[in-house]
């Protein structure tokens, strides 16, 4: 007599499958001053959510997701700061925005995008497929970035001048929303009280590589 034998997937060898999610949106006490991306000076609460992979919480966030492919999203993250001085007592807990986050919904892993001078105090990510594009600030403090980061890339697509930085004395926010145009693909910058720049971006792909292994 036949026996037939069924074993799990994982015996033979298969990945494993993971869940992956963004909880409820909760509103948590925020103070623009003791965060360098806060948003608005009367901004009060800042919005976070919950990542989840099998059930645990991983990360909080904050602001909308953007699919980068059908497999893979970025969100920023929401970082829950002690803020207390060493002559405080007791701790004083903080919420500020973070930095951007790669999840990968198959293999269950949340990696950090490192985007190339972006500056939490003034860049706000416009994203487009897999290339994000906002306003930075290079290295030395002193010069306003256009800057396209593509996810994967070790250098930025674009990173040309916009102007003068101060960061003492700046218009805040420093840059409008940028604009993306598929057909040619282009990228617009405005920054505040200057003119509008944009660039034409030839001659890119996608290079993302997803990882196929999964973690157990």
């Amino acid at each position: 007599m036949a026996v037939a034998l069924v074993l799990p997937a994982m015996a033979w060898g298969a990945p494993a499958t993971h869940v992956v999610a963004l909880g409820a949106a909760r509103r948590e006490p925020y103070s623009a001053k003791s965060d360098p991306a806060g948003a608005g000076k009367d901004e009060t609460e800042l919005k976070v959510r919950p990542l989840t992979v099998d059930g645990k919480v991983k990360e909080w966030t904050t602001g909308e997701a953007h699919d980068v492919t059908d497999r893979s999203f970025a969100v920023r993250r929401a970082v829950r700061l002690n803020d207390a001085l060493p002559t405080d007592h007791g701790e004083r807990w903080v919420w500020q925005r973070g930095p951007w986050l790669l999840v990968d919904r198959v293999s269950g892993k949340v990696a950090a995008l490192h985007l190339p001078d972006f500056d939490p105090a003034v860049s706000e990510a416009v994203w487009f497929r897999d290339y994000a594009a906002y306003c930075g600030v290079n290295a030395s403090g002193k010069q306003l970035l256009a800057v396209v980061a593509q996810v994967e890339a070790r250098r930025p697509l674009l990173a040309k001048k916009l102007g003068a930085w101060d960061a003492a004395d700046h218009p805040s926010p420093a840059c409008a929303p940028t604009v993306w145009q598929r057909e040619p693909l282009r990228v617009s910058f405005q920054p505040k009280g200057a003119a509008e720049v944009s660039f034409d971006l030839i001659g890119t792909s996608a290079i993302l590589v997803e990882d196929d292994d999964s973690d157990d």
